[in-house]
């Protein structure tokens, strides 16, 4: 695979807002922020910390990524929550501070083609080039998440998507916490597990089981559900990891604070991103493991890609 062929595949799952859009700092206009919470570690999980084994040299694994080679990674303790940021928790968020997504500020965000209604279908006019299942829709955001005809009205225990980095940032500085550094969201996600290729072992389906929120067919266009969803699922389903974590490989991507580096380079714009997606198959984009790795622009957003949050110890 070359580096071009290794580009195309990391953006199955992300794409990216062209650099012809101009972006805005939302951070730096949240209305207010909260009171300071009583704790706003309450329910939380609380790592003591440690060295681990990061990264990994499985041959499944896309080198080109940065996920290897693996090596000695110490973290200091901290607080990570157990799922992703809900559609209630942003509405919360929103309710307070009157905040508005880059997604509502752009006036549009990426949504899966399978997800578009007829309606939505034959107002759009802009697909990404290379990853064509990628959408520009017109009014998509967090509480529209397949367009203007679409709502979250049964979906609030699921995760918020259409947030970019910075949407997630503002989040956390009004919640009292912040984004994960991507070393500590590895050390959560493997659940005190060494060199496992996913949270809970090495076997995608343990005795036929479903263990995550991933692709289930032929992508792009064909997807059975036998896992039990098409999109998100809720914030709060299949089993957890050791450490008590859940859907920390598929469901949606999430943001990490740290810039990206691929290869031990100067980091650029870009964002790490963890996990994977509903999106993730094998086929085209494994990277439900829990050593992948990918990257977005601080200011991208597409209905697969949420957070959770972190907090120091």
């Amino acid at each position: 695979m070359d580096d071009a062929d290794q580009s195309r595949r990391s953006c199955c799952c992300a794409a990216t807002r062209g650099s012809e859009v101009s972006a805005v700092t939302p951070i730096e206009e949240v209305v207010r922020a909260a009171p300071p919470r009583n704790d706003p570690k309450s329910g939380m999980i609380y790592l003591p910390g440690g060295t681990f084994l990061m990264g990994t040299d499985d041959k499944e694994g896309f080198p080109a990524d940065g996920e290897g080679p693996v090596r000695n990674v110490t973290v200091s303790p901290f607080y990570i929550d157990p799922c992703t940021v809900t559609n209630a928790e942003f509405e919360a968020f929103v309710a307070d501070t009157s905040y508005r997504t880059e997604a509502e500020r752009f006036g549009w965000s990426y949504v899966f083609h399978l997800f578009v209604s007829a309606a939505t279908s034959k107002k759009v006019s802009r697909i990404v080039r290379h990853t064509p299942w990628w959408w520009v829709v017109e009014g998509a955001c967090w509480k529209r998440p397949e367009g203007p005809d679409s709502s979250i009205e049964d979906r609030m225990d699921h995760p918020v998507v259409h947030v970019s980095w910075n949407d997630a940032t503002a989040y956390c500085q009004w919640s009292g916490k912040r984004l994960p550094a991507e070393a500590e969201w590895e050390y959560a996600a493997r659940g005190g597990l060494v060199q496992k290729r996913y949270p809970w072992g090495d076997i995608l389906k343990p005795d036929g089981r479903h263990m995550c929120n991933i692709w289930q067919g032929k992508f792009p266009d064909k997807n059975n559900a036998g896992d039990g969803y098409a999109g998100t699922a809720p914030a709060r389903s299949f089993e957890p990891n050791g450490y008590g974590l859940y859907n920390v490989s598929g469901n949606v991507w999430e943001w990490c604070s740290d810039r990206f580096s691929p290869r031990s380079a100067s980091a650029g714009e870009a964002r790490v991103m963890r996990g994977g997606s509903y999106l993730c198959h094998k086929s085209y984009c494994n990277r439900y493991r829990v050593a992948a790795r990918t990257a977005n622009t601080p200011d991208s957003s597409t209905g697969n890609m949420g957070f959770r949050c972190a907090a120091d110890a």
